[in-house]
């Protein structure tokens, strides 16, 4: 036999409905728009981790700065690779970047984030070293990172903060890394390092044998180790071109370089932004650099004089925050053209 619903049968007989049942699909639609909410950022945290953090990519650029008559030159920039020891596919992109054959390489620093990964560093940059290079060191290079909350950026961005504590950045570690080893393997290959120095970058490859390129580059201003008194004095007569280095692109040293005159400044540091919003961009620098220029090639003016910035938005990330999101990791081939002028 079939039993009536208790609650069949006229509004007035049945009484006042229960709210268990009268406010159920409420009940879903309040519960439904969070979890949707936890799903969507699940989804995006795991596509940031685990797919857009290893969506390793070349980026080609041209800049218009070359001497007339001079030959167009191709420069690989690498940074930020802030390797970790076990980081196979990495290892292998990087390797894989000499069949570009550049002119010549500038790795503008943080290429540790684990003090045992200078030999697979070493390794993976290996091929790369057979071809004339230059470099300057960042933070990450010189100290191991620490596990930071990656929210504090954003908070010192709102407080007008950009890490300018130096070696008190919560970001940066008390332990050394041993970037001595790294540094005396690029100084072996003919890479010129060049912490708050001079050098000069000789190419003897088809079509550039003779050229000379002169440098000149900062340790990381990051952690304040910058000296341009040190450097100062602009571009050296006698080479066909001249090139800026630093790591980390804070204004004080842009402003040096171009007021100095340099026609080309290229640094790292920034990550792109590292998480960025779709169709807005970066929220953060990590330094005092605005983010409209957090990556790829730009003007910085000073004085009078105006010079190309490219900042890298670098291949890595600290091994602590190992997500990427709209801003996947990169190394940038840049090809240097005539100046029209």
């Amino acid at each position: 036999m079939d039993f009536p619903h208790p609650y069949a049968g006229s509004r007035a007989s049945r009484g006042p409905v229960p709210a268990r049942l009268c406010d159920d699909g409420h009940m879903r639609a309040r519960y439904a728009v969070p979890l949707g909410i936890t799903a969507v950022g699940a989804a995006g945290i795991g596509y940031a981790a685990g797919i857009e953090v290893r969506s390793f990519r070349l980026r080609r650029v041209e800049v218009p700065v070359l001497p007339r008559g001079m030959r167009p030159l191709r420069v690989l920039q690498l940074s930020d690779i802030h390797m970790v020891s076990g980081q196979r596919k990495k290892q292998r992109w990087l390797r894989a970047l000499a069949g570009l054959r550049p002119d010549f390489v500038v790795n503008t620093g943080d290429n540790l984030s684990d003090p045992e990964g200078v030999p697979e560093v070493l390794d993976a940059l290996g091929p790369l070293m057979e071809f004339p290079g230059t470099y300057v060191f960042g933070s990450n290079d010189y100290y191991a990172p620490k596990l930071r909350n990656p929210g504090r950026y954003l908070l010192e961005k709102v407080r007008g903060q950009h890490g300018l504590n130096g070696k008190n950045d919560p970001a940066i570690g008390v332990a050394r890394n041993p970037w001595e080893g790294m540094r005396d393997a690029f100084d072996a290959a003919g890479w010129v390092g060049l912490s708050n120095s001079r050098g000069r970058l000789k190419l003897d490859g088809p079509g550039t044998g003779g050229i000379e390129i002169a440098l000149t580059g900062l340790d990381d201003p990051h952690i304040k180790r910058d000296r341009y008194d040190e450097v100062a004095g602009g571009p050296e007569e006698g080479a066909d071109f001249s090139l800026a280095l630093v790591h980390a692109p804070y204004l004080r040293s842009l402003d040096a370089f171009t007021a100095d005159g340099y026609p080309l400044i290229l640094a790292g540091h920034t990550h792109g932004g590292q998480l960025c919003v779709p169709f807005y961009g970066a929220l953060v620098t990590n330094c005092d650099l605005d983010t409209g220029r957090v990556k790829g090639l730009s003007t910085h003016e000073a004085r009078g004089h105006r010079s190309y910035l490219h900042v890298s938005a670098g291949c890595g990330t600290n091994r602590y925050t190992p997500v990427r999101f709209a801003c996947p990791p990169e190394a940038t081939l840049i090809t240097l053209t005539e100046c029209p002028g």
